[in-house]
Protein backbone atom coordinates (compact mmCIF):
# COMPACT_ATOMS: atom_id res chain seq x y z
CA UNK A 1 0.00 0.00 0.00
CA UNK A 2 2.78 2.30 1.24
CA UNK A 3 4.08 1.96 -3.00
CA UNK A 4 0.38 3.07 -3.97
CA UNK A 5 0.41 5.79 -1.47
CA UNK A 6 4.18 7.25 -2.76
CA UNK A 7 2.46 7.09 -6.24
CA UNK A 8 -0.74 9.42 -5.82
CA UNK A 9 1.57 11.60 -3.69
CA UNK A 10 3.57 11.62 -7.02
CA UNK A 11 0.76 12.85 -9.35
CA UNK A 12 -0.44 15.15 -6.63
CA UNK A 13 3.07 17.05 -6.59
CA UNK A 14 2.80 16.47 -10.36
CA UNK A 15 -0.37 18.64 -10.90
CA UNK A 16 -0.04 21.25 -8.65
CA UNK A 17 3.89 22.10 -9.97
CA UNK A 18 2.34 22.34 -13.15
CA UNK A 19 -0.59 24.36 -11.87
CA UNK A 20 1.71 26.87 -9.71
CA UNK A 21 3.83 27.08 -13.36
CA UNK A 22 3.66 31.03 -14.55
CA UNK A 23 5.31 30.29 -17.87
CA UNK A 24 5.21 27.97 -20.78
CA UNK A 25 8.82 26.74 -19.59
CA UNK A 26 8.34 26.13 -16.19
CA UNK A 27 5.51 23.99 -16.71
CA UNK A 28 7.67 22.22 -19.14
CA UNK A 29 10.10 21.47 -16.43
CA UNK A 30 7.75 21.08 -13.70
CA UNK A 31 6.70 17.63 -15.83
CA UNK A 32 9.95 16.57 -16.64
CA UNK A 33 11.34 16.85 -13.09
CA UNK A 34 8.28 15.36 -11.32
CA UNK A 35 8.03 12.65 -13.89
CA UNK A 36 11.38 11.82 -13.58
CA UNK A 37 11.55 12.05 -9.59
CA UNK A 38 8.35 9.59 -9.19
CA UNK A 39 9.77 7.01 -12.04
CA UNK A 40 12.79 6.84 -10.24
CA UNK A 41 14.57 7.64 -13.72
CA UNK A 42 17.93 9.80 -13.77
CA UNK A 43 16.87 12.27 -16.35
CA UNK A 44 13.26 13.19 -18.39
CA UNK A 45 12.16 15.08 -21.69
CA UNK A 46 9.44 17.04 -23.12
CA UNK A 47 8.88 16.85 -26.15
CA UNK A 48 5.92 18.18 -28.60
CA UNK A 49 5.32 16.79 -32.29
CA UNK A 50 5.00 19.65 -35.14
CA UNK A 51 2.66 18.29 -37.64
CA UNK A 52 3.48 20.94 -39.85
CA UNK A 53 7.37 20.18 -39.79
CA UNK A 54 6.89 16.58 -39.66
CA UNK A 55 9.30 16.55 -36.49
CA UNK A 56 9.27 16.05 -32.53
CA UNK A 57 10.91 19.12 -31.16
CA UNK A 58 12.50 19.00 -27.69
CA UNK A 59 11.00 21.25 -25.15
CA UNK A 60 13.50 20.36 -21.87
CA UNK A 61 15.88 17.99 -20.62
CA UNK A 62 15.67 17.59 -16.85
CA UNK A 63 17.98 15.73 -14.46
CA UNK A 64 21.26 14.34 -15.53
CA UNK A 65 22.19 15.88 -19.00
CA UNK A 66 24.23 14.38 -21.12
CA UNK A 67 27.07 16.12 -22.91
CA UNK A 68 25.60 18.16 -25.21
CA UNK A 69 21.89 18.10 -23.68
CA UNK A 70 20.94 21.48 -22.81
CA UNK A 71 17.86 22.14 -20.25
CA UNK A 72 15.68 23.94 -23.01
CA UNK A 73 17.29 23.36 -26.46
CA UNK A 74 16.51 26.11 -29.18
CA UNK A 75 16.49 23.57 -32.09
CA UNK A 76 16.80 20.04 -30.77
CA UNK A 77 14.28 18.41 -32.96
CA UNK A 78 14.24 14.36 -34.58
CA UNK A 79 12.04 13.51 -37.68
CA UNK A 80 8.65 11.66 -37.27
CA UNK A 81 9.45 9.32 -39.68
CA UNK A 82 12.86 8.08 -37.19
CA UNK A 83 9.86 7.30 -35.01
CA UNK A 84 6.90 5.24 -36.49
CA UNK A 85 5.18 4.94 -33.35
CA UNK A 86 4.20 8.61 -33.11
CA UNK A 87 2.74 8.98 -36.33
CA UNK A 88 2.07 5.42 -37.05
CA UNK A 89 1.67 3.38 -34.29
CA UNK A 90 -0.16 5.83 -32.33
CA UNK A 91 -2.61 6.46 -34.98
CA UNK A 92 -3.63 2.90 -35.40
CA UNK A 93 -3.72 1.86 -31.55
CA UNK A 94 -5.82 4.63 -30.34
CA UNK A 95 -7.73 7.22 -32.75
CA UNK A 96 -10.67 4.35 -33.06
CA UNK A 97 -11.31 4.67 -29.44
CA UNK A 98 -7.88 2.96 -27.98
CA UNK A 99 -6.04 4.16 -24.95
CA UNK A 100 -2.60 5.40 -25.50
CA UNK A 101 -0.14 3.85 -23.11
CA UNK A 102 3.60 4.06 -22.39
CA UNK A 103 6.33 1.51 -23.37
CA UNK A 104 9.90 0.35 -22.59
CA UNK A 105 13.24 0.45 -24.61
CA UNK A 106 16.44 -0.79 -23.43
CA UNK A 107 19.98 -0.30 -24.40
CA UNK A 108 20.01 -3.79 -25.75
CA UNK A 109 16.94 -3.08 -28.07
CA UNK A 110 12.82 -3.26 -27.81
CA UNK A 111 11.15 -5.92 -25.40
CA UNK A 112 7.66 -7.97 -25.76
CA UNK A 113 5.29 -8.60 -24.37
CA UNK A 114 6.83 -10.40 -21.06
CA UNK A 115 6.08 -8.36 -18.23
CA UNK A 116 7.70 -5.43 -19.40
CA UNK A 117 5.87 -4.49 -22.75
CA UNK A 118 2.23 -4.56 -23.49
CA UNK A 119 2.28 -6.51 -27.05
CA UNK A 120 5.10 -5.57 -29.78
CA UNK A 121 6.51 -2.53 -30.30
CA UNK A 122 7.92 -1.06 -33.77
CA UNK A 123 11.70 -1.23 -33.30
CA UNK A 124 13.05 1.91 -32.93
CA UNK A 125 16.75 1.87 -33.41
CA UNK A 126 17.47 5.31 -33.13
CA UNK A 127 15.94 5.25 -29.21
CA UNK A 128 18.09 2.66 -28.72
CA UNK A 129 21.17 4.37 -30.50
CA UNK A 130 20.26 7.27 -28.37
CA UNK A 131 20.04 4.90 -24.94
CA UNK A 132 23.78 3.71 -25.68
CA UNK A 133 25.37 7.10 -26.71
CA UNK A 134 24.27 8.61 -23.44
CA UNK A 135 24.94 6.32 -21.16
CA UNK A 136 21.55 5.14 -20.12
CA UNK A 137 20.04 1.59 -20.31
CA UNK A 138 16.55 1.92 -20.30
CA UNK A 139 13.61 4.64 -21.08
CA UNK A 140 9.90 4.68 -20.78
CA UNK A 141 8.43 6.10 -23.67
CA UNK A 142 4.59 7.81 -22.79
CA UNK A 143 2.50 9.52 -25.73
CA UNK A 144 0.50 12.93 -24.60
CA UNK A 145 -2.50 13.14 -25.93
CA UNK A 146 -4.09 16.91 -26.23
CA UNK A 147 -7.98 17.34 -27.66
CA UNK A 148 -7.47 14.08 -29.00
CA UNK A 149 -4.87 13.89 -30.76
CA UNK A 150 -1.29 12.73 -30.10
CA UNK A 151 0.28 16.38 -28.63
CA UNK A 152 4.01 14.09 -27.94
CA UNK A 153 6.04 12.41 -25.64
CA UNK A 154 7.27 12.29 -22.24
CA UNK A 155 10.55 10.47 -21.92
CA UNK A 156 12.27 9.22 -18.60
CA UNK A 157 15.42 7.09 -18.79
CA UNK A 158 17.32 5.45 -16.23
CA UNK A 159 21.53 5.34 -16.46
CA UNK A 160 23.16 1.89 -17.61
CA UNK A 161 23.57 -0.46 -14.76
CA UNK A 162 19.96 0.15 -13.03
CA UNK A 163 17.00 -2.17 -13.18
CA UNK A 164 15.28 -2.10 -15.65
CA UNK A 165 11.62 -0.30 -16.06
CA UNK A 166 8.73 -3.27 -15.74
CA UNK A 167 5.08 -3.03 -16.64
CA UNK A 168 4.23 -1.26 -13.37
CA UNK A 169 6.44 1.62 -14.36
CA UNK A 170 4.87 1.69 -17.88
CA UNK A 171 1.36 2.04 -16.73
CA UNK A 172 2.25 4.77 -14.23
CA UNK A 173 3.85 6.05 -16.73
CA UNK A 174 0.37 6.45 -18.89
CA UNK A 175 -1.05 7.86 -15.55
CA UNK A 176 1.41 10.75 -15.27
CA UNK A 177 1.30 11.62 -19.37
CA UNK A 178 -2.32 12.11 -18.68
CA UNK A 179 -1.59 14.87 -15.86
CA UNK A 180 1.09 16.44 -17.77
CA UNK A 181 -1.70 17.01 -20.53
CA UNK A 182 -3.68 18.28 -18.66
CA UNK A 183 -1.12 21.03 -16.96
CA UNK A 184 -0.34 21.58 -20.77
CA UNK A 185 -3.91 22.34 -21.47
CA UNK A 186 -4.11 24.62 -18.78
CA UNK A 187 -0.87 26.38 -19.46
CA UNK A 188 -2.55 26.80 -23.02
CA UNK A 189 -5.45 28.14 -21.63
CA UNK A 190 -3.82 30.48 -19.80
CA UNK A 191 -1.09 31.95 -22.46
CA UNK A 192 -3.76 32.55 -24.26
CA UNK A 193 -5.44 34.73 -21.95
CA UNK A 194 -2.31 36.52 -21.39
CA UNK A 195 -1.68 36.84 -25.13
CA UNK A 196 -4.80 38.32 -25.13
CA UNK A 197 -3.88 40.58 -22.40
CA UNK A 198 -1.11 41.91 -24.05
CA UNK A 199 -2.62 42.08 -27.65
CA UNK A 200 -4.25 44.71 -29.63
CA UNK A 201 -6.95 42.55 -31.18
CA UNK A 202 -7.54 44.56 -34.56
CA UNK A 203 -3.87 44.42 -35.43
CA UNK A 204 -1.99 41.67 -33.87
CA UNK A 205 0.59 44.38 -32.72
CA UNK A 206 0.86 44.76 -28.60
CA UNK A 207 -1.19 46.82 -26.72
CA UNK A 208 -0.36 50.11 -24.20
CA UNK A 209 -0.41 47.78 -21.40
CA UNK A 210 2.39 45.31 -23.41
CA UNK A 211 4.40 49.30 -23.97
CA UNK A 212 3.69 50.06 -20.19
CA UNK A 213 5.33 47.11 -18.99
CA UNK A 214 7.84 46.71 -21.45
CA UNK A 215 8.56 50.65 -21.02
CA UNK A 216 9.63 50.30 -17.24
CA UNK A 217 11.81 47.28 -17.77
CA UNK A 218 13.64 49.27 -20.21
CA UNK A 219 14.16 52.36 -18.16
CA UNK A 220 14.98 49.98 -15.27
CA UNK A 221 18.04 48.56 -17.83
CA UNK A 222 18.80 51.86 -18.97
CA UNK A 223 19.63 52.94 -15.51
CA UNK A 224 21.19 49.93 -14.26
CA UNK A 225 23.53 49.53 -17.67
CA UNK A 226 23.43 52.78 -19.45
CA UNK A 227 21.42 50.09 -22.48
CA UNK A 228 20.18 52.75 -25.22
CA UNK A 229 16.18 52.65 -25.20
CA UNK A 230 14.13 54.35 -27.67
CA UNK A 231 10.64 55.32 -28.31
CA UNK A 232 9.01 56.17 -31.49
CA UNK A 233 5.10 57.23 -31.35
CA UNK A 234 3.23 58.16 -34.32
CA UNK A 235 -0.70 59.21 -35.13
CA UNK A 236 -1.83 57.93 -38.17
CA UNK A 237 -3.16 61.16 -39.83
CA UNK A 238 -6.56 61.27 -41.70
CA UNK A 239 -8.37 58.31 -40.11
CA UNK A 240 -11.27 60.48 -38.92
CA UNK A 241 -12.34 61.74 -42.58
CA UNK A 242 -11.53 57.81 -43.46
CA UNK A 243 -14.07 57.11 -41.44
CA UNK A 244 -16.73 59.84 -41.97
CA UNK A 245 -16.27 58.93 -45.95
CA UNK A 246 -15.70 55.58 -46.22
CA UNK A 247 -16.65 54.03 -42.93
CA UNK A 248 -15.40 52.32 -39.88
CA UNK A 249 -14.60 49.30 -41.74
CA UNK A 250 -12.48 50.43 -44.15
CA UNK A 251 -10.90 53.14 -41.43
CA UNK A 252 -10.34 49.84 -40.07
CA UNK A 253 -8.09 48.32 -42.97
CA UNK A 254 -6.03 51.15 -42.96
CA UNK A 255 -5.24 50.75 -39.58
CA UNK A 256 -4.76 47.14 -40.00
CA UNK A 257 -2.14 48.23 -43.10
CA UNK A 258 -0.43 51.04 -41.12
CA UNK A 259 0.12 48.03 -38.14
CA UNK A 260 1.31 45.88 -41.25
CA UNK A 261 3.62 48.46 -41.80
CA UNK A 262 5.04 49.34 -38.92
CA UNK A 263 5.57 45.44 -37.90
CA UNK A 264 8.18 45.26 -40.84
CA UNK A 265 9.39 48.66 -40.57
CA UNK A 266 10.14 47.68 -36.73
CA UNK A 267 11.75 44.25 -37.61
CA UNK A 268 15.06 46.09 -39.02
CA UNK A 269 15.46 46.57 -35.27
CA UNK A 270 16.80 43.70 -32.99
CA UNK A 271 13.69 42.57 -30.44
CA UNK A 272 11.75 46.01 -31.13
CA UNK A 273 8.15 46.01 -29.81
CA UNK A 274 4.96 47.38 -31.78
CA UNK A 275 2.80 48.23 -30.33
CA UNK A 276 -0.78 50.13 -30.98
CA UNK A 277 -1.34 52.18 -28.09
CA UNK A 278 -5.52 53.17 -29.42
CA UNK A 279 -7.17 54.90 -31.82
CA UNK A 280 -4.84 56.37 -34.07
CA UNK A 281 -1.81 56.25 -32.48
CA UNK A 282 0.81 53.45 -32.39
CA UNK A 283 4.64 53.50 -31.26
CA UNK A 284 8.11 51.40 -31.44
CA UNK A 285 10.07 50.50 -28.66
CA UNK A 286 13.81 49.49 -29.31
CA UNK A 287 16.12 48.62 -26.64
CA UNK A 288 19.66 48.64 -28.01
CA UNK A 289 20.40 49.81 -31.14
CA UNK A 290 21.49 53.35 -31.82
CA UNK A 291 19.47 56.79 -31.77
CA UNK A 292 20.30 56.99 -35.71
CA UNK A 293 19.14 53.78 -36.54
CA UNK A 294 15.87 54.38 -34.93
CA UNK A 295 15.28 57.47 -36.55
CA UNK A 296 16.15 56.07 -39.98
CA UNK A 297 13.61 53.47 -39.42
CA UNK A 298 11.14 55.86 -38.22
CA UNK A 299 11.93 57.72 -40.93
CA UNK A 300 10.90 54.78 -43.54
CA UNK A 301 7.99 54.45 -41.49
CA UNK A 302 7.01 58.06 -42.86
CA UNK A 303 7.54 57.65 -46.11
CA UNK A 304 5.76 53.83 -46.50
CA UNK A 305 2.97 55.55 -44.94
CA UNK A 306 2.88 58.95 -47.06
CA UNK A 307 1.88 56.28 -50.18
CA UNK A 308 -0.68 54.55 -48.54
CA UNK A 309 -3.54 54.83 -50.62
CA UNK A 310 -6.14 56.20 -48.00
CA UNK A 311 -5.24 58.35 -45.03
CA UNK A 312 -2.93 61.50 -44.94
CA UNK A 313 0.80 60.15 -43.67
CA UNK A 314 1.42 59.75 -39.96
CA UNK A 315 2.77 62.10 -37.95
CA UNK A 316 6.13 61.01 -35.71
CA UNK A 317 7.95 61.60 -32.97
CA UNK A 318 11.52 60.16 -31.45
CA UNK A 319 12.82 60.14 -28.05
CA UNK A 320 15.89 58.36 -27.58
CA UNK A 321 18.40 58.03 -24.62
CA UNK A 322 21.01 57.75 -26.93
CA UNK A 323 20.66 61.78 -27.77
CA UNK A 324 21.11 64.92 -25.26
CA UNK A 325 17.60 64.31 -23.91
CA UNK A 326 18.42 64.92 -20.43
CA UNK A 327 18.62 62.28 -17.58
CA UNK A 328 15.42 59.63 -18.06
CA UNK A 329 14.78 58.20 -14.47
CA UNK A 330 11.44 57.22 -15.37
CA UNK A 331 9.02 55.31 -18.50
CA UNK A 332 6.54 58.73 -17.87
CA UNK A 333 9.56 60.93 -18.68
CA UNK A 334 10.63 59.18 -22.18
CA UNK A 335 6.76 59.07 -23.30
CA UNK A 336 6.41 62.78 -22.76
CA UNK A 337 9.59 63.32 -25.06
CA UNK A 338 8.30 60.93 -27.91
CA UNK A 339 5.20 62.52 -27.80
CA UNK A 340 5.85 66.27 -27.28
CA UNK A 341 8.12 65.73 -30.49
CA UNK A 342 5.09 63.38 -32.38
CA UNK A 343 2.88 66.40 -31.19
CA UNK A 344 5.13 69.14 -32.62
CA UNK A 345 5.76 67.09 -35.67
CA UNK A 346 1.74 66.94 -36.40
CA UNK A 347 1.17 70.31 -35.70
CA UNK A 348 4.01 71.60 -37.96
CA UNK A 349 2.76 69.01 -40.93
CA UNK A 350 5.63 67.33 -40.89
CA UNK A 351 6.27 64.47 -43.35
CA UNK A 352 9.55 63.19 -41.45
CA UNK A 353 10.19 62.58 -37.89
CA UNK A 354 10.65 65.14 -35.45
CA UNK A 355 13.43 63.86 -32.59
CA UNK A 356 13.82 65.15 -28.97
CA UNK A 357 17.14 66.46 -28.51
CA UNK A 358 17.89 67.85 -32.32
CA UNK A 359 14.67 69.65 -32.22
CA UNK A 360 15.09 71.98 -29.05
CA UNK A 361 11.20 72.77 -29.27
CA UNK A 362 10.43 69.50 -27.96
CA UNK A 363 12.10 69.16 -24.65
CA UNK A 364 10.70 72.88 -24.09
CA UNK A 365 7.22 71.11 -25.09
CA UNK A 366 7.62 68.27 -22.90
CA UNK A 367 8.32 70.43 -20.22
CA UNK A 368 6.33 72.86 -20.19
CA UNK A 369 2.88 73.23 -18.56
CA UNK A 370 0.22 71.71 -21.24
CA UNK A 371 -2.02 74.08 -22.45
CA UNK A 372 -5.30 71.96 -21.89
CA UNK A 373 -7.01 68.48 -20.81
CA UNK A 374 -6.38 66.86 -24.17
CA UNK A 375 -2.64 68.25 -24.19
CA UNK A 376 -2.19 67.18 -20.26
CA UNK A 377 -3.20 63.82 -21.50
CA UNK A 378 -0.72 63.25 -24.85
CA UNK A 379 2.02 64.22 -22.82
CA UNK A 380 1.79 62.51 -19.92
CA UNK A 381 1.85 59.17 -22.03
CA UNK A 382 -1.97 58.89 -22.13
CA UNK A 383 -1.22 57.80 -17.97
CA UNK A 384 -4.08 58.11 -15.61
Amino acid sequence: MGGDDARLRAVVALAQTMAAACTPRESWRAAALRACEALGGGFAALSVWERDRGRLRVLVNAGQRAEGEEEFPEEETYPVHQFPEITEFLHERWAGGGEPDAWVETADGPLGADGSGRGPRPYCPQRVAALRRRGRGCCLVAPIVLHGRAWGELYVARPAGQPVFDRDDADFATVLAAVVASGIAQTERLEEVRKLAFTDPLTGLANRRAVDLRLDEAVELHRAEDAVVSLVVCDLNGLKAVNDTHGHAVGDRLLERFGSILSLCGARLPEALAARLGGDEFCLLAIGPSADDVVGVATELCDRAAVLELGNGVACGVASTGDPIGPVRTARRLFRLADAAQYRAKAAGSRRPVVAGRDGEVIRLADSPPKSAHDRRRLRGNRP
